[in-house]
């Protein structure tokens, strides 16, 4: 069934039809809130409520990007999460091995097909890019994630963080170079096109 027939159906209150259209979604809307929360556990609940406000807003939906609307709630709810733990300020929770080493979450671990080298520089790079991404102010975070992360386009994330394009585009300048700046202490892990001034890609 077409996207379309999906979200009237969904609009009907067909769940098995809102649940077809999340599973077309599930894994960029789950990969925007890792990267603007930085935990999988806060991702995986902050999605879930985003979820469970999209089922009960579907007909809210009035056409354009579904994939921009869906991303607009994960982004709020992330929002939501974040001034919660500003409330309620935690210690981070790290997984240890027997030895007492700490345990990588399972969402950096590099490509088993890549030499060990090329492993350690691949996942050093991830973590100081979460690091120098989760300094962002959570306006310019997001944008950065849909644009450089996620290649939503100007307008797409425009519709996703409720702003003008011109705005998106504020943001997401000031958002790189933030990043640019925060990342020259990694500077040998970086892409040499990035220290030239490309965009970075997270999915190096």
């Amino acid at each position: 069934m077409n996207e379309d027939l999906l979200i009237q159906s969904a609009q009907h209150g067909d769940l098995d039809a809102f649940n077809q259209l999340i599973l077309r979604y599930q894994n960029l809307l789950f990969s925007i809130a890792l990267r603007i929360l930085a935990d999988e556990d806060a991702a995986s609940d902050a999605l879930q409520e985003a979820l469970i406000s999209a089922f009960r807003k579907i007909n809210m939906f009035r056409g354009g990007s579904l994939r921009s609307w869906l991303a607009r709630i994960v982004i709020n709810a992330c929002y939501d999460e974040l001034r919660r733990k500003r409330r309620q300020p935690t210690l981070p929770f790290e997984l240890l091995d027997a030895d007492g080493e700490e345990i990588e979450p399972d969402y950096w671990l590099p490509d088993s097909s890549a030499g060990l080298e090329e492993q350690y520089e691949s996942t050093e790079l991830e973590r100081a890019i979460q690091k120098c991404l989760s300094s962002l102010p959570p306006d310019y975070r997001a944008v950065f994630v849909l644009v450089d992360v996620e290649c939503m386009s100007y307008e797409e994330a425009a519709a996703a963080v409720h702003v003008p394009i011109g705005t998106v585009k504020s943001r997401l300048a000031r958002a790189r170079m933030q990043m640019r700046k925060a990342l020259q202490s990694f500077g040998d892990l970086l892409p040499i096109a990035y220290r030239m001034g490309s965009p970075l890609s997270m999915n190096v």
